[in-house]
């Protein structure tokens, strides 16, 4: 058990047991510069009592909107600290959305990151009549720096933020997340003290991590997944470093030299691409090997494999995969994936590459994690692992996961009937997801509730699976499997450009300069893709298979509003938004 009560604990406990002169490790100027875990607290209490010099009660709401940043997890703690609660808000949503999340939730004071963001706050202030005080992290001429904060604190003692810290129990409301959902208005998941430590206790055996070591973060730690983790990390006694960009991510993986780094699908995918692409570049006998390898990790599984397999794995992992390693570092003991489904084609080729992916599966309202691969208890491939300790999950008779335990969600924030549709009177979390139990322990996950369709024929389709499946392909960057009420699926296919111009290339076409407009439109890479598409089709039952597609020249963005900020897609939105498209495939 966790010798913590409130997540405010943590860092006290970090002092306490590893006092890390490298808590918080952010790149400034070209250079590494860290932050101990003494100097974090001091300026968290700082936090704390320019708050109370501000107003802020118990109870109050303050929200942030920002990429990571040490700045943000300073906030986190001393909003917690005098019984306040946290509203960590998505960069890139709507003003919209930022109107109806800040007025539902009574948010007193935002803090955000940069000008883009202070503008659009701006933009709405007169609109939430709560909202006392807007300041930013970075310095801003036209807009107050939440220096501010600090500046007031001299206001008020500290024995009053002891005094707000002892009257915070564990039950208590900490933070309340905002789901972007699909569709509607976003739902606020509330989440105690207990809720997210009790997830932190359960996960604590299956991440190979200490206080020796060093972990990358570059996932928006507004999502509760990185920001679980990060308290994890401060527990440990990890050194959190802070990726620069998702531009920089492979130069700082290198930089940093991570143990342990968390990672969505679509990350991962473009790391293998990039390795593909590597691969491609090479010529004779040391190409020869490279898909050698690739072919031979293909193959691998966790268990069930032979002596000769193992051999030549070996020297696989000797010749080719060390370097894949050492694009990566040559430190990491794992990679935590989550937020969507994983390729486990993927899942087998990194892992044979003693690269482990260890895939899981939560939700916000389950703070989050409810199950994850993991070296103490097993790793089956195409699985999101065994249940954490405390969670309990149970299958209902359409299949759908139901989820009980401590870390199961208060409820939605003034929205009883949300809430209401989702926890039943037993206390069962319904997820919307639908899955089953390989070998009685490691939970799967075959679809979304919600978005398994019927064909007109009657037909059941499940199209993440699918298009997970599509995805291997290198042709292809981003597929959604259509075909409610009518005949047969179909899909919308958005092209790899970049591999289908080196593709072009190598076959005596010229596509280098043409924009990806005129490459979705051209005879040949349809016809290209067209075979790939035949080919994964045979993967499937007849009444499954795309029987036509379209080729998209944009990739689906959350800027487009065709992705939620955890990159699901938004079916609806992008049905609408290609109804053109729609239309050619099945009039």
């Amino acid at each position: 058990m966790i010798s913590t009560e409130r997540l405010f604990d943590i860092p006290y406990w970090q002092q306490k047991n590893f006092p890390n002169s490298k808590m918080f490790v952010s790149k400034v100027n070209g250079n590494w510069e860290g932050l101990s875990t003494n100097e974090f607290i001091l300026r968290t209490i700082e936090v704390s009592k320019g708050l109370i010099s501000l107003g802020i009660q118990p109870g109050d709401k303050v929200a942030v909107a920002s990429a990571n940043r040490v700045e943000w997890n300073i906030l986190d703690i001393g909003v917690q600290q005098v019984g306040a609660i946290l509203v960590p808000v998505y960069p890139n949503i709507s003003e919209n959305d930022y109107r109806f999340i800040f007025n539902d939730a009574q948010v007193k004071i935002c803090v955000v990151s940069n000008l883009e963001l202070a503008t659009k706050i701006s933009n709405i202030k007169a609109e939430i009549p709560s909202l006392e005080h807007l300041f930013t992290f970075d310095e801003l001429p036209e807009y107050k720096n939440w220096k501010h904060i600090f500046d007031v604190a001299s206001s008020s003692a500290e024995s009053e933020v002891n005094k707000r810290m002892d009257e915070v129990k564990r039950s208590d409301l900490v933070t309340i997340i905002y789901t972007s959902g699909t569709t509607g208005n976003p739902k606020g998941v509330m989440l105690s003290h207990n809720n997210l430590l009790s997830n932190l206790e359960a996960c604590k055996p299956r991440i190979p991590a200490d206080n020796n070591s060093s972990v990358l973060t570059f996932l928006p730690v507004c999502h509760v997944y990185e920001r679980m983790l990060h308290y994890l990390y401060m527990y440990l006694g990890c050194s959190i470093h802070f990726a620069e960009s998702m531009d920089t991510i492979g130069e700082n993986i290198r930089e940093v030299k991570p143990d342990v780094f968390t990672a969505v699908p679509r990350l991962i995918e473009k790391v293998f691409d990039k390795i593909m692409a590597t691969g491609d570049a090479l010529t004779g006998v040391k190409r020869k090997l490279f898909f050698w390898a690739v072919g031979l990790a293909e193959e691998y599984d966790v268990v069930g494999k032979s002596g000769w397999y193992k051999f030549k794995l070996g020297i696989a992992r000797k010749l080719i995969f060390s370097k894949w390693q050492l694009a990566l570092g040559g430190n990491v003991r794992a990679i935590a994936s989550g937020s969507a489904a994983l390729q486990p084609r993927l899942a087998r080729i990194f892992l044979a590459a003693d690269i482990p992916i260890l895939e899981g599966y939560g939700l916000t309202e389950t703070s989050p994690v409810v199950s994850v691969n993991s070296f103490d208890q097993g790793i089956r491939i195409g699985t999101v692992g065994t249940l954490i300790d405390g969670v309990q999950v149970q299958i209902a008779e359409d299949g759908e996961i139901l989820v009980k335990g401590p870390n199961v969600m208060l409820g939605y924030y003034n929205n009883q009937t949300a809430t209401d549709e989702v926890i039943d009177k037993d206390g069962w979390f319904h997820t919307g997801d639908i899955g089953i139990f390989q070998e009685g322990k490691f939970l799967k996950i075959t679809d979304r509730k919600k978005e398994i369709f019927k064909t007109s024929g009657g037909k059941y389709i499940a199209p993440q699976a699918m298009e997970n499946k599509f995805k291997e392909s290198r042709f292809i960057e981003q597929i959604i499997v259509i075909g409610e009420n009518e005949k047969f699926p179909a899909a919308m296919i958005v092209p790899c450009f970049a591999f289908i111009k080196e593709w072009a290339t190598k076959h005596g076409m010229d596509l280098t300069n043409e924009s990806n407009e005129s490459i979705s439109n051209n005879p040949e890479v349809y016809k290209r893709i067209k075979e790939e598409v035949e080919t994964y089709n045979q993967q499937f039952g007849n009444w499954e298979q795309i029987k036509k597609f379209v080729l998209l020249p944009k990739e689906f963005t959350i800027e487009g509003d065709e992705l939620t900020p955890t990159l699901k897609f938004k079916r609806k939105k992008i049905l609408a938004k290609y109804q053109k498209e729609y239309q050619s495939i099945y009039n």
